[in-house]
């Protein structure tokens, strides 16, 4: 499981990184943006049965918060990305995407070093949806993956022994 997180997480960066994200933010990115958000409260419902249900419910907590948070970020960072190409810019300079990573994390983590600032109205709108989606995503999200947890390992506990006597 740990080289599957790695794995995928691996990919997503990859394709983060490899992904021409040199337009401008626009109305339709916005849309891609909202679908992206819903398909990723779709994929943590989805993760926590899967937690639930798994045979190493501890191991597939950590596979599913690895997975999600980077998601989370990289479509944050994507756009990001886009809004810099804005005329007049978002941001404070021109982000290339590891400023946008960068900018994304720094968010994420609430640390603000105020080195990348947003400084059109969207831009500003899109940060703040970003620190109420973190709020959401640190307690609404970890609580239910931890709860998933919870209920996968005492499924696992009240199942019968298998063949070999290991539960």
């Amino acid at each position: 499981m740990a080289l599957r997180t790695t794995l995928t997480t691996v990919a997503l960066v990859v394709v983060y990184f490899t992904a021409p994200l040199n337009r401008s933010f626009t109305p339709v990115t916005g849309v891609v943006l909202t679908v992206s958000l819903v398909a990723l409260g779709a994929l943590v419902t989805w993760q926590a049965r899967s937690i639930a249900r798994s045979h190493s419910p501890r191991f597939r907590t950590i596979e599913a918060l690895g997975t999600t948070v980077a998601l989370f970020l990289l479509v944050f960072a994507s756009s990001y990305r886009l809004m810099s190409h804005d005329t007049p810019p978002g941001f404070s300079e021109p982000l290339t995407h590891i400023d946008a990573l960068f900018f994304t994390i720094t968010i994420f983590t609430s640390v603000g070093f105020a080195d990348v600032v947003p400084i059109s109205q969207t831009a500003r709108a899109l940060t703040a949806v970003q620190m109420l989606g973190d709020l959401v995503f640190l307690g609404v999200v970890a609580k239910v993956f931890l709860e998933a947890m919870r209920r996968g390992v005492e499924r696992k506990a009240a199942e019968p022994p298998d063949a070999a006597g290991d539960r």
